[in-house]
């Protein structure tokens, strides 16, 4: 067969290659497509007609291909969906008829479904790709995955990949994952972890399919190419505020199952804005087409954000999304959704050229129109006396129009008073006929315009990237757990917060509109009265903060954002009495992504904290060097420290990385950071330590069956990796004034149940071990944790 591909292929390109931004792969060969997933409704929609424009473009590259859709159904069920798939892919209008239907008989013999359930199944496709490879005389340039899947069968089909699958050395091998990459900071980990596990991050492609569309990918060029007039202007001076908005009309029948779990903040603000809010603010790179360089500064963005939390959002729900959970996930008539439908956020970036400078980031389901778009607003230091129609006097802004709307198609369009941008690309070209429509207060009449010469989906660009090897418009695994390190802590604050509820449409009104103030965003409009029906007879003291006993000591509960705020507050009474009293306030602060929340409280709200007077000093640290993002001080260190005022030399991060090497008992570390503590701290008794508990006992970075002696500060060994710890021993914990073990989470209902009913075991239940001798012990625990 492959003799009879090879026999076209030189037909076809004697006609010539048809489309335009052909890629090279790194050397020609025989290259293996596959879809896992292939007969799904991603693949049927976008997929196969991407691989196929793929295919129309590679035609004359010294390439051959096969395709291969897979999935769990048996082949004898699967052929006939997968070919009626097939079938329905189209040539671009620069095709003509005759070459069109002969490519796409070729695409449809390439192809063929396999059934890639087991391992087994796996083993099997390898074979018969090598097989013909030998059989052809072919040599293999690589082989491409595509998980159109679930994100829980990511690990398992990835393991199955690197154990069967992998192509022979010097053939490249590149794996494609679809969003959700995880649900929040830990389980994203946790992913990337298992998925590190089998493939080299450079192997995997997560898509962000917004990252392909031809405006969001047009954003660094136009920046670069505009650079004379842009770099004076870019910047908190010239900027009033940054929009990027996602609206849609339609609502989410029939995806409820996947939404309620997710949302519109997981499911669009986290990935898609997000994207679009780096490319706008990061600094322009050198290099364009280097990957490298475009996810390093995007990272630094990341880096640079100030926190989002509670006050940062407003969040909506259409009026019918009750009803509709109701019944597609068969829950009774009285059962309450949280899940937001609509959000409005609020970012700031903590960097010189953006300070102050709002960034709204918004999207809903549900709205009046279907629109998406990003715009720069700048100020206006001209007043027109008289003619107020003047264009020196109207809005300047740049808008980036990623599509539908009032205007139907994607452009970038510059407002007439800012200035005339430049047209470098031959993909793109200047509007000059306008139709009369007005975009964001602005006759089309009023802007410069431009607009790709020839439109293109996402899905298709991006296929023809990850064949190049091009890595500049995919997520790695390190902005990746940024992005969820922005965005986690606000997750948790909204979760038992009701949504304002909404009607749709037009008949949303001013309902959803947003007020600026400071930092902080609320609802214009005064708050909607939610019905006793819609809140399912939940009242008001439910969110009442409580105070009680657990295990003998006092417990603060109350919902998570009440719960943060209530320890925030009571660390910065804390530090304010030890000032008062002696000047100094030494406060200890445990990792993990617990108190997270509780570190964006303290940047964002306590503007009066004594910073200047106050060390920093670490529970525990995990053994890997402090820029890593495991890192315990690398977390505390960008969601707080970094945001206040506290001196260089108020801040101890633990040793862990001396004479070049992590934790090596004859470097001394902990007997270093032990002599720190004794030389800053009177009687090492610390006024505030911060801990949380692990869900088999642990607190700070003590296990089940530790044993540390009594020194202040030990190494010890986790369970999980990384092993190696450093941390606070129970002689440092115990001599504190004042010991808060925060708790939250429904997770943690079943431990504080086992907690509540077991007696004092430190080596069984390291955290029964916490019982500060002449100080006061305190938990807070949410009532997710409390309740369950």
């Amino acid at each position: 067969m492959f003799v009879t591909v090879l026999l076209l292929l030189v037909t076809l390109c004697a006609q010539g290659g048809s489309g335009e931004g052909r890629e090279e792969a790194q050397r020609p060969g025989h290259v293996s497509m596959v879809i896992v997933g292939g007969t799904g409704d991603l693949a049927k929609k976008y997929l196969w007609q991407g691989f196929f424009e793929l295919y129309v473009n590679q035609v004359s590259s010294g390439n051959s291909f096969s395709f291969y859709g897979g999935g769990l159904s048996p082949a004898d069920q699967a052929t006939p969906v997968l070919f009626e798939i097939l079938k329905a892919v189209s040539c671009s209008k620069d095709v003509s008829q005759e070459r069109c239907a002969l490519l796409k008989e070729q695409y449809l013999r390439l192809a063929q479904y396999r059934q890639l359930k087991s391992l087994e199944d796996y083993q099997d496709l390898a074979k018969h790709i090598e097989q013909q490879l030998q059989q052809e005389g072919m040599t293999e340039a690589g082989r491409l995955f595509y998980l159109s899947v679930p994100a829980f069968a990511y690990a398992d089909i990835a393991d199955k990949i690197n154990n069967s699958c992998r192509p022979a050395s010097g053939a490249w091998l590149r794996v494609v994952l679809e969003k959700p990459f995880g649900h929040d900071f830990r389980s994203a980990q946790v992913l990337a972890s298992q998925l590190g596990s089998s493939l080299k991050d450079e192997e995997m492609y997560r898509i962000d399919h917004y990252l392909g569309k031809q405006v969001v990918a047009k954003i660094l060029p136009f920046r670069k190419e505009n650079s004379k007039f842009l770099d004076p202007i870019w910047n908190k001076h010239h900027i009033e505020r940054v929009e990027i908005v996602l609206k849609e009309t339609l609502d989410v029948k029939g995806r409820i199952p996947f939404y309620d779990q997710y949302g519109v903040v997981r499911d669009v603000l986290q990935n898609h804005l997000t994207e679009v809010m780096t490319l706008l603010t990061m600094k322009v790179p050198m290099n364009l087409s280097s990957g490298e360089e475009v996810l390093h500064n995007k990272l630094q963005i990341f880096r640079s954000m100030l926190p989002i939390g509670k006050n940062q959002a407003v969040m909506g729900q259409y009026q019918a999304y009750k009803a509709e959970v109701q019944q597609e996930l068969n829950k009774t008539k009285d059962y309450i959704s949280l899940t937001p439908t609509f959000a409005a956020i609020l970012a700031h970036i903590d960097e010189a050229q953006y300070e102050g400078v709002p960034i709204l980031l918004i999207s809903g389901k549900m709205l009046d129109e279907r629109v998406g778009y990003a715009r720069i607003l700048f100020k206006n230091d001209i007043f027109c006396l008289q003619n107020h129609n003047s264009i020196h006097c109207k809005p300047k802004q740049i808008v980036f129009h990623f599509g539908h709307g009032s205007l139907q198609y994607p452009a970038i369009l510059v407002s007439k008073n800012l200035f005339k941008p430049v047209l470098m690309d031959s993909e793109w070209k200047e509007v000059t006929e306008h139709t009369d429509v007005n975009v964001l207060g602005l006759p089309i009449s009023d802007y410069y315009v431009q607009t790709p010469t020839k439109p293109r989906e996402a899905y298709s660009d991006l296929i023809s990237h990850i064949f190049a090897g091009r890595k500049n418009s995919f997520i790695n695994t390190e902005n990746l757990l940024a992005s969820w390190g922005l965005w986690t802590p606000l997750l948790s604050s909204i979760a038992s917060s009701f949504p304002r509820i909404y009607p749709g449409g037009s008949d949303n009104g001013g309902l959803l509109d947003v007020c600026v103030k400071g930092k902080d965003i609320r609802f214009n409009s005064e708050v909607v009265i939610i019905s006793n029906d819609h809140m399912g007879g939940t009242s008001v003291k439910d969110f009442q903060v409580m105070q009680g006993k657990f295990r003998s000591a006092d417990m603060v509960s109350a919902w998570a954002e009440e719960l943060v705020e209530k320890l925030a507050a009571d660390i910065q009474e804390a530090a304010e009495a030890a000032v008062l009293e002696v000047g100094v306030f030494h406060l200890a602060l445990s990792g993990g992504s617990t108190p997270l929340a509780l570190f964006h409280r303290l940047a964002l709200h306590h503007f009066s904290f004594p910073w200047r007077h106050t060390h920093v000093w670490m529970v525990d640290e995990r053994c890997v060097p402090l820029t890593e993002l495991e890192s315990n001080f690398h977390s505390l260190h960008d969601y707080l420290l970094q945001h206040v005022r506290i001196p260089y030399f108020n801040i101890h991060p633990m040793p862990v990385q001396l004479n070049q090497r992590l934790c090596v008992e004859e470097d001394g570390g902990a007997l270093l950071y032990e002599k720190e503590v004794s030389k800053w701290v009177n009687g090492s008794s610390f006024h505030f330590v911060l801990l949380g508990v692990g869900y088999d006992g642990h607190t700070a970075s003590l296990f089940p069956g530790s044993v540390v002696g009594e020194s202040l500060v030990a190494l010890t060994e986790s369970p999980v990796k990384p092993h190696q710890r450093m941390s606070l021993t129970f002689s440092a914990i115990n001599r504190a004034h004042r010991v808060a073990l925060l708790v939250m989470g429904k997770s943690k209902h079943e431990l504080i149940t086992q907690l509540s009913r077991v007696k004092e075991n430190p080596v069984k239940w390291p955290v029964t071990g916490v019982k500060p001798a002449d100080g006061r012990l305190v938990w807070y625990i949410d009532y997710d944790a409390l309740l369950g």
